[in-house]
């Protein structure tokens, strides 16, 4: 099971080819400890609510890998 904390980071892979990446911030945790969904604003700016898959990866504010999925 993912978990994680405010200030991780999240990755987006793109599941289809052509289709970008996208990297955001965990701003809220709305799970149960630590489980999704999260809260996310992402470098464009926009925030959304992500129930991640096995194409995200969480990062924790040092840039290491944390929960997998």
């Amino acid at each position: 099971m993912m978990r994680a904390s405010v200030g991780d980071r999240i990755h987006v892979h793109g599941r289809t080819v052509g289709s970008g990446k996208q990297q955001g911030e965990i701003v809220e945790v709305r799970g149960d400890h630590g489980e999704p969904p999260y809260l996310v604003r992402f470098s464009d700016g926009h925030e959304g609510l992500v129930f991640p898959g096995p194409d995200c990866e969480v990062l924790d504010g040092a840039g290491n890998g944390e929960g997998a999925s």
